[in-house]
């Protein structure tokens, strides 16, 4: 079975709001909405995986960041292991770098949207802050 590390960053904004993007329809798990983030390439650090995707994915600069989870899901295709970093400082502003789109929501809100199953143990924890 395939194994993919991915940095997610679950970033909040000034106003306590948390950045989703929605996935293409045509990806693993398409037409749910995401934090925003991707694989850790070979050798790479967490931290500099997650700067890297957050600057090509939705355009901002990660200036602090520190873990928050880490969690593996089994899709049966393929197992996930994601390492969630919160990200609360960034510069530059949040926009859909691969046309995909984006939105800043409240954390109150975060149930009201459709996560892959991976995201949901990220999404409860994040909902009981």
């Amino acid at each position: 079975m395939k194994k993919i590390a991915v940095a997610v960053g679950v970033v909040t904004n000034r106003q306590g709001q948390i950045l989703l993007a929605l996935r293409h329809e045509h990806l693993h798990q398409g037409g749910k909405w995401e934090f925003p983030g991707g694989k850790i390439e070979q050798g790479e650090q967490t931290f500099d995986a997650l700067s890297r995707e957050l600057n090509e994915e939705v355009n901002i600069n990660v200036e602090q960041a520190s873990p928050l989870i880490k969690l593996e899901y089994d899709y049966g295709d393929k197992l996930v292991v994601l390492d969630v970093w919160q990200v609360s400082e960034f510069s530059g502003v949040a926009q859909g770098m691969e046309q995909q789109q984006i939105k800043w929501v409240d954390k109150v809100d975060l149930a009201n949207y459709q996560f892959p199953d991976a995201n949901q143990p990220i999404v409860d924890l994040l909902i009981k802050e």
